[in-house]
């Protein structure tokens, strides 16, 4: 009997990371490539397929044995319709990425948040393993968020959910692109810490930032900001755990409103400086959190690094096989 695969691909960020899983969900194959920015979706679908069959030729795998296609995506999603509602850094809105993908492959395609994905990958194979309820939060260049519960991933009824980085967590007038100031993202994203720092290394404040990268803000990336740290740049140190413990304020809330029994902290910046992002955001949890709660939630670090997203993507598609298919029959021609 032919071996079947599935596929998950990760489209956040400034890279696409495809992998391939076998039916013990164990990773077979895996390939990177940097994305190209605000192509048009028709490239980007070409692209896109274009590295999932690379990946399965270059490790001598049928792609006729391809059975199922998750992808995760920067934004919100229709996870029903698989249409991508808004990607602002890749330029896309109101995409049909399910119904092009699944033309290009000739497979069931499953459409779903990048950040979803990535907690759907901890719920099932991580740092959050037979947990009821999980929830993710992902600082990057902005701030994601996802909420797995019995299984199922939380969203609305024409969208995903957990767009936790454009909530409003202070009285600041900060902005991360939107009217609304003040919001998570404005505050504690990678972007809003390097705009604090550069500020930093400009007054002298922190040499040894100064001496790596300048003030230019597009280089102070994570591990940077970690040397820097490393080197004695208290000033940085400070900044970083101002950001920590504003995410440990969102953490507060979100225990409040949905009791999740494990929450999670990932992404390239939590991985840079977790000793630092662990111990303010549990601090600042444990010591703000109503008393009635404070056995009910674990903070955790994700365990499964760059591969969460794709893992959980390809063990969301498979699972979502049966819906799929009855969508690609529903849908007229």
């Amino acid at each position: 009997m032919p071996k079947q695969y599935s596929c998950g691909f990760d489209l956040g960020g400034t890279k696409m990371l495809c992998i391939v899983m076998d039916d013990k969900q164990t990773i077979v194959a895996r390939k990177r490539k940097k994305t190209k920015g605000t192509e048009g979706a028709q490239a980007g679908v070409i692209r896109i397929a274009d590295l999932i069959r690379e990946t399965f030729a270059d490790n001598s795998l049928p792609i006729e044995e391809l059975r199922s296609l998750g992808i995760g995506c920067p934004g919100p999603v229709d996870m029903d319709k698989g249409v991508v509602n808004v990607a602002v850094n890749l330029g896309w809105k109101n995409i049909s990425l399910a119904a092009m993908l699944e033309d290009e492959l000739d497979c069931p395609v499953a459409v779903l948040n990048d950040v979803d994905a990535g907690v759907y990958g901890e719920y099932s194979l991580g740092a959050a393993v037979g947990a009821r309820s999980v929830a993710g939060i992902f600082p990057g260049t902005g701030i994601g968020g996802g909420f797995v519960y019995e299984g199922q991933i939380l969203r609305g009824k024409r969208s995903s959910a957990m767009e936790i980085g454009h909530t409003k967590i202070t009285s600041s007038n900060r902005t991360s692109g939107l009217d609304m100031t003040g919001t998570l993202e404005s505050e504690a994203s990678r972007l809003a810490i390097a705009a604090e720092c550069a500020k930093l290394a400009y007054r002298g404040e922190a040499p040894n930032l100064l001496r790596a990268v300048g003030t230019d803000i597009a280089q102070i990336r994570s591990k940077v900001l970690a040397a820097a740290i490393r080197d004695g740049d208290k000033a940085v140190e400070r900044i970083v755990r101002q950001a920590a413990q504003t995410i440990g304020y969102a953490v507060v809330n979100l225990i409040h409103m949905l009791c999740p029994e494990v929450i999670i902290l990932g992404g390239g910046l939590v991985e840079a400086l977790h000793e630092i992002y662990l111990d303010e955001v549990i601090r600042t949890a444990n010591k703000n959190v109503l008393q009635c709660y404070n056995d009910m939630f674990e903070i955790k670090m994700a365990k499964l690094g760059d591969d969460a997203g794709a893992m959980g993507a390809a063990i969301w598609g498979k699972q979502r096989l049966p819906a799929n298919l009855e969508r690609i029959i529903n849908t007229p021609v």
